[in-house]
């Protein structure tokens, strides 16, 4: 069943990929910064590998929910819930709710979510870790913005899209 208010938020590469070594592909300043802007004031969900692999956690100013397979087990800051089902019960009246990884979590949230953020990398990348297939048919994008990063030497887009 699709959650109109379960967005996911993610970066990938080309061939879906999102990590290697529980750590980010890439470091794209802006894209860092649209995520915060997006995600401020909103409920954040996460399983543990990512709570820990955050620069920053909690992440301020956002409800951090982190789903962990260990009962009674916590994180400072943070609610803990111990399945899929628990996330969603406790983000029900939320107007929107962000998955934010890793990848166990966003295949298990991916057939729930009702919104994508992607930024996706024109570019394939090796990881370890990779995003759900998208298919681009069920979904409907409503922005678009095209960037080239110098530093890194390729090209990227910011993608929302609503599942149709």
């Amino acid at each position: 069943m699709v959650h109109p208010n379960i967005s996911i938020i993610v970066a990938i590469a080309q061939n879906f990929a999102i990590g290697l070594n529980n750590d980010l592909l890439f470091h794209l300043p802006d894209d860092l910064k649209r995520f915060k802007k997006i995600t401020t004031g909103k409920a954040l969900i996460m399983g543990k590998r990512t709570f820990y692999s955050l620069p920053k956690a909690p992440l301020p100013n956002r409800r951090n929910i982190v789903i962990t397979d260990i009962p009674g087990e916590t994180f400072a800051g943070c609610e803990s819930v111990n399945s899929i089902e628990e996330a969603v019960a406790l983000v029900q009246n939320e107007p929107e709710a962000f998955i934010i990884g890793g990848g166990m979590i966003y295949r298990q949230f991916y057939p729930l979510a009702g919104k994508l953020y992607l930024t996706l990398v024109h570019k394939d990348l090796e990881a370890d870790t990779y995003f759900p297939s998208i298919d681009f048919e069920e979904w409907r994008e409503t922005a678009r913005e095209d960037f080239y990063d110098e530093k890194n030497g390729f090209d990227y887009s910011y993608l929302d899209l609503v599942r149709k």
